[in-house]
């Protein structure tokens, strides 16, 4: 099972970056993916996730309204698309596999793929 997040640069404040979580080694239609991130001196926290069908996604409170995700089943891809971007927002971004819901805690997520750094200037 591998993960991949990828799309992470600099990038101004206002701006927007989307986000790429590949998948491998696995039934990828058949998982939920979350999204997480880790700012310098912080616990990881999520940011959202996404079902299986794409029917359901959730996030939380920070990024809602600006953040969305999307999948491609065909494709193994998760795009994670944000947009007014926030010098708060600074973190590395993972994602993270579910056989579960989409729930919010770490502890429900089975496997991860390495970061990508999202810097955020104002």
């Amino acid at each position: 099972v591998q993960l991949q997040a990828s799309g992470g640069g600099p990038v101004q404040t206002g701006g927007s970056l989307r986000l790429s979580c590949t998948a491998s080694g696995f039934t990828f239609q058949y998982y939920v993916i979350g999204w997480f991130r880790q700012a310098p001196g912080k616990e990881r926290e999520w940011v959202g996730c996404i079902s299986t069908n794409e029917d359901r996604t959730a996030y939380e409170d920070f990024v809602k309204g600006r953040f969305t995700a999307s999948r491609d089943n065909v494709k193994n891809t998760v795009h994670l698309q944000m947009t007014s971007l926030d010098p708060e927002d600074t973190a590395v971004y993972y994602c993270a596999m579910s056989t579960r819901a989409c729930y919010s805690g770490t502890s429900y997520y089975d496997y991860w793929g390495q970061g990508t750094l999202v810097t955020v200037s104002s």
